[in-house]
C-alpha cells in the first residue's frame, strides 16, 4: 500500500508525524482529500477537523484553528496556528468559551470587536462539533 508522510505542527509543538494512506484537511475553500503522489499544492486552512488515515485503517483526528498546508507527492506538512488532538479537546472548556464569545458578541459595538467575537464563536463551534462527532463514533 502506498503511503504519504504527514507532519502536523503548531506553535505548541509537533502533534503528529508518520505515514498515512490518506489525509483530509479543512482547506480554505472546502475539505481536501490528499492521497500518496498528490500534485504539489500550497493553501491556507480554515478552522476544522484534520483526519489522518493510517495504513492500519485507524484514524487520527486533530482540531486545527487555521494555518497553512503544503502538499508534495510524498509529504504533507500542516503548519497550524493551533492544533489539538481530538482526544485532548475539553468539552466543558469549549462550552464556557462559547458562552464567553456569545456574551462578547452581544456586548460589542465596534466592527473589529464583533468580527473577533464571531471568529472565536466559529472556532469554538468547530471544536464542539468534533467532540460530538467523536462521542458518536465511540
Amino acid at each position: 500500500m502506498a503511503t504519504i508522510h504527514v507532519d502536523v505542527v503548531s506553535a505548541e509543538g509537533e502533534i503528529f508525524s508518520g505515514e498515512a494512506s490518506m489525509v483530509f484537511a479543512p482547506a480554505q475553500l472546502g475539505e481536501i482529500g490528499i492521497a500518496p503522489r498528490h500534485a504539489p499544492l500550497l493553501t491556507t486552512l480554515r478552522p476544522g477537523e484534520l483526519r489522518v488515515q493510517l495504513p492500519s485503517g485507524e484514524e487520527q483526528h486533530v482540531y486545527v484553528s487555521g494555518g497553512a498546508l503544503e502538499i508534495q507527492p510524498h509529504l504533507v506538512t500542516v503548519l497550524a496556528d493551533t492544533a489539538i488532538r481530538a482526544k485532548d479537546l475539553d468539552e466543558a472548556a469549549a462550552l464556557q468559551a462559547k458562552q464567553r464569545a456569545e456574551e462578547a458578541l452581544a456586548n460589542k459595538t465596534g466592527h473589529m470587536e464583533i468580527a473577533e467575537a464571531q471568529a472565536e464563536l466559529a472556532r469554538i463551534a468547530v471544536q464542539i462539533k468534533m467532540i460530538e462527532k467523536l462521542r458518536s463514533i465511540k
